[in-house]
């Protein structure tokens, strides 16, 4: 399983994944799932994945090919994130066709999703998600993020928290909160845990961050946000039972 997350907002991107593919009893494995384009000067674009591995992986390797070989459409001559991600769709639905024989594999599920994020040239900052059909969505000022993989445990801060303009620094940690929070809930996601920092027209992917499971940084934000937590349940306004109608049932 995977959980990734791409927070787009007025000072620019925090992306922050996992790299856990499989936890099995006896095999716990890993594999990043960001993956960030070496391309021209006038863009950054990188990639964060989920799904099926080898899918991503055969994806991943077409993008690089493409870019390399200057095909008709590549990472490097794009006009903007959307036709990026239309490209990164079509890529994704051809190699999820090749893996799927004419009468199906009722065992085997190829299917990939994405989250491409970055700036290229004057266009300003975002990021799209890439569903398995090869259509796109992005963010908006109502969901400044965009979440693929084990999405549900991490949601509730993202939706209480992060708005357009909650600082990068604030965002950056609310968005590893959300991170741990699955962790804590999900056992197929775990570290080590990619995040990384995007500041609006900068055009440097300088502020990355790679947290091991016993990272003292990561630990000091888990125990403070558990204590606060606790803290503010007990400040929670204690039950009125006499305010409050109780319905009663005879079984």
């Amino acid at each position: 399983m995977t959980y990734c997350i791409a927070a787009s907002i007025d000072e620019g991107l925090i992306l922050v994944s996992d790299s856990r593919t499989n936890a099995g009893i006896d095999n716990v494995s890993t594999y990043g799932k960001m993956h960030a384009f070496k391309t021209n000067d006038d863009r950054k674009i990188v990639l964060l994945c989920a799904g099926n591995l080898a899918t991503t992986q055969a994806v991943l390797e077409q993008l690089h090919r493409d870019k390399i070989k200057n095909a008709g459409v590549n990472l490097n001559n794009v006009e903007c994130l959307s036709e990026a991600a239309a490209y990164l769709g079509h890529v994704s639905v051809e190699k999820q066709k090749q893996h799927v024989n004419s009468e199906g594999q009722s065992a085997f599920n190829p299917s990939a999703s994405f989250i491409l994020a970055g700036q290229i040239g004057d266009e300003p900052h975002g990021a799209y998600m890439v569903y398995a059909e090869g259509n796109s969505i992005t963010s908006s000022a109502n969901t400044p993020f965009l979440q693929i993989g084990e999405s549900k445990y991490g949601k509730p801060i993202l939706d209480r928290f992060l708005k357009l303009n909650t600082s990068i620094d604030e965002a950056a940690r609310c968005c590893l909160v959300s991170m741990d929070s699955t962790i804590r809930s999900n056992a197929s996601v775990g570290p080590p845990v990619e995040m990384l920092i995007y500041r609006k027209n900068s055009f440097s992917f300088d502020e990355y961050y790679c947290f091991d499971g016993d990272d003292d940084y990561l630990l000091q934000l888990r125990r403070s946000w558990e204590a606060k937590l606790r803290e503010a349940i007990g400040a929670l306004p204690s039950l009125n039972k006499e305010a409050v109608k109780v319905m009663r049932v005879d079984l």
